[in-house]
């Protein structure tokens, strides 16, 4: 069985809405399971610690996890035009991962969910794929033949899946969001069993 990692942190839900989307892609191919993960929330007191197990929702990810997928959708909200700092802090740990090479020609996704229809889609999504690029993954997107991605009025890229929340948080991941997202997922998937 081929294994998709969806990793994602999600703040409002956007975002984790959006890893369930893509779930149901990666899903879509036979032989293929997705298995979701998040990320704990950091705080500035550091004295403060998290739960090892989360009260409710995707279980939080490991090293192992990461290791022993064979493909990576990494999501994560748009905070000033990058990805969100608990994200960044987990993929901070994975020097040893780095050292050892165990992630090199694993493909992998971004995907990410802004406030503001112009609040940083595209960067967020660019620097989500600057440490998947350092830790060896390939890196692949959403193709213009994907008819969504030339009529969407809210999120969507060809660097990866979006989403646009509002400033409240309250839109509704779109129709075509949904089939990006989709899309993406499947496109993992695909390449993942080619590529293992």
């Amino acid at each position: 069985m081929t294994t998709i990692l969806v990793l994602y942190y999600s703040r409002y839900g956007s975002v984790k809405q959006m890893a369930q989307h893509i779930a149901r892609g990666v899903e879509s191919i036979s032989g293929v399971e997705a298995r979701i993960r998040t990320v704990p929330s950091i705080s500035p007191n550091t004295e403060k610690t998290e739960p090892s197990i989360p009260d409710s929702g995707a279980p939080y990810v490991t090293l192992d996890d990461l290791k022993e997928c064979d493909g990576l959708a990494l999501g994560s909200p748009t905070r000033f035009g990058n990805m969100a700092a608990p994200m960044k802090y987990f993929l901070d740990t994975t020097s040893s991962l780095w050292l050892s090479g165990d992630l090199v020609n694993k493909p992998a996704c971004v995907f990410s969910s802004t406030g503001s229809l112009h609040g940083g889609q595209e960067t967020t999504l660019l620097s989500m794929m600057l440490p998947l690029f350092h830790l060896g993954f390939v890196l692949t997107g959403i193709p213009y033949t994907e008819p969504d991605l030339n009529t969407t009025r809210s999120g969507g890229t060809p660097y990866g899946a979006s989403h646009f929340a509002g400033i409240d948080g309250k839109n509704a991941v779109s129709d075509e969001e949904q089939r990006l997202c989709f899309a993406l997922g499947k496109r993992l998937a695909e390449l993942s069993k080619k590529l293992r």
